[in-house]
């Protein structure tokens, strides 16, 4: 009688003691985003599609079940585990995701806003290069490609305020890196790499180079407009550009109109492989990546309603809590309504959540590294 009762006594331990580790697994890996209402045009199913195309610029594969999302009320739960990452990134975003989890937004809410966690894996430069894995050194890029001997020069580019040279490798399936060095047209003097990476999602890999090909974290606005990555993403719209400006012929380059057929050439190519994928985001739905601007756009630019939901407080109050800050209207997306800078009106949210960068796609003074803290 004895040992029966110690063996059911045992059993119910182990049992309780298993179902407590799955369930600690299952909620190490889940994040819960909150939805908030930015335009009258918004919804959650037009954010969480906005929310897969910023996952698949991370380099998630994202299955096309969706497992790895749940959809409850305005939350929006992620399962790390379960979203095409790489187990080096999943690493990396369960490190984020317990920042995330320790600050007072979470806590408050058990959510963090949607827009915030957006804002966290594109606008923050070093999270997006230590997720997505983009290596510390240009050396470290160029030791994984052969680069051709063909190379294109651009006298009058669109984005560098200097001269560039392009470099590029064979494309191999989603296999292809391009290099542009921008150079002093007089002396020769390198200024900064940028590096664009295919990758086998379908998307684009982003690096910023200084002159000792060393990452950092956007370009210098003194010779180029490149900005931050998430701004490449916005520029690129998950594709190999063409040129947009005539350019001069060169000795020793390919001639104008020889480097832009070879850019189409590879664009077509790329575009052709992406819309085959059966994973990851539609690339057909060209203007989705859109969906991922606007949530982080209305979270780092909110309009006093998009506050009220995101504080939970009344738009009157949230008003008089912001009465004598400066309104803008975003030119590009005028239906956001007026707008705030959240650098403006942080410190005034009853609760803190996790910093952001000051900017998303441009030099920010606050460049936020949660993952080195």
């Amino acid at each position: 009688m004895k040992s029966t009762l110690l063996y059911l006594i045992i059993t119910f331990l182990l049992s309780c003691t298993h179902d407590s580790y799955s369930d600690l697994v299952s909620g190490e890996t889940t994040v819960n985003l909150r939805w908030n209402k930015a335009y009258n045009d918004d919804s959650i199913d037009k954010s969480l599609i906005g929310l897969k195309w910023a996952l698949s610029y991370m380099g998630a594969t994202l299955p096309t079940s969706n497992t790895g999302f749940n959809v409850t009320g305005n939350i929006i739960t992620i399962n790390i585990k379960y979203l095409g990452f790489s187990n080096e990134a999943q690493q990396k975003l369960l490190k984020l995701s317990e920042k995330i989890k320790q600050t007072e937004e979470y806590q408050t809410n058990q959510s963090i806003d949607l827009g915030r966690f957006v804002a966290l894996l594109l606008g923050a430069s070093e999270h997006y290069y230590n997720i997505i894995g983009t290596p510390d050194t240009l050396n470290a890029v160029l030791t994984q490609y052969t680069l051709l001997p063909q190379k294109g020069y651009v006298n009058n580019s669109s984005v560098s305020l200097e001269h560039r040279i392009i470099r590029f490798s064979e494309q191999n399936g989603f296999n292809q890196l391009f290099l542009s060095e921008e150079v002093d047209p007089v002396t020769g003097e390198i200024y900064e790499y940028e590096t664009i990476e295919l990758l086998p999602n379908g998307q684009l890999r982003f690096g910023i180079f200084d002159t000792n090909g060393n990452r950092k974290n956007s370009a210098d606005a003194l010779h180029s407009g490149a900005g931050k990555p998430a701004k490449c993403m916005w520029c690129h719209e998950s594709g190999i550009n063409q040129m947009f400006n005539p350019q001069n012929d060169y000795a020793g380059y390919l001639t104008y109109a020889d480097f832009q057929s070879t850019l189409i050439g590879y664009r077509d190519t790329n575009r052709t492989q992406k819309l085959a994928l059966t994973d990851g985001v539609d690339f057909a739905q060209t203007q989705q990546h859109t969906l991922t601007e606007l949530l982080y756009i209305s979270f780092m630019e909110p309009s006093a309603e998009r506050l009220s939901l995101e504080w939970n407080m009344p738009l009157a109050q949230v008003q008089s809590l912001l009465s004598g800050l400066p309104t803008h209207v975003y030119a590009e997306f005028p239906f956001l309504g007026n707008l705030y800078h959240r650098s403006d009106v942080e410190a005034l949210a009853p609760y803190q959540g996790l910093t952001v960068s000051t900017n998303i796609r441009e030099y920010s003074p606050v460049e936020v590294n949660h993952l080195n803290d």
